[in-house]
């Protein structure tokens, strides 16, 4: 499934904990770490968004943020400024309606927000074919609260 960005920014609102600046090689260059996977990447800022990453004073409102996450006055989007050059982990995220965690706090899997199903645990895939894929409602929150029932007995945790 394509995930679509809707650049809110939430993602991003709290990496300033998962990565760090290491390094400035020059003014739009860096070499930053991953707190969590231990990677080292070099980053660099997108040339069309020089103008964004020079004001920096979303990091005062939010200073847990992405060292590169910035917010257009304009429309009110939020922009990663090293999108061309972004590290792994920030490729491979997409947004979820969901966050199901196993037993150990570990990702099991996600549900995104067509109620489409993500997961590689055989238990959860067993769990969603068995109870969940069969739940017929219209409305969302309402949509939600069976499954995150359903999950929890299951033994998981469900974070929203």
């Amino acid at each position: 499934m394509a995930c679509k960005c809707c650049q809110c920014g939430d993602c991003c609102s709290n990496m300033n904990l998962v990565h760090s600046v290491r390094e400035q090689l020059s003014d739009y260059e860096f070499v930053i770490y991953n707190h969590y996977n231990r990677d080292v990447t070099t980053v660099r800022i997108d040339p069309d968004k020089i103008r964004l990453f020079e004001d920096d004073d979303i990091l005062e409102t939010l200073p847990e943020a992405c060292p590169f996450l910035r917010f257009d006055q304009k429309d009110g989007k939020a922009y990663c400024t090293v999108h061309l050059t972004r590290p792994g982990i920030c490729r491979e995220f997409c947004c979820w309606r969901l966050l199901i965690l196993d037993s150990h706090g570990r990702r099991a899997g996600r549900i995104m927000y067509q109620r489409s199903f993500v997961s590689d645990d055989s238990d959860l895939n067993r769990l969603w074919d068995q109870s969940i894929r069969k739940i017929r409602e219209s409305d969302d929150a309402v949509w939600d609260e069976k499954v995150i029932r359903i999950l929890s007995g299951a033994g998981y945790t469900v974070r929203t």
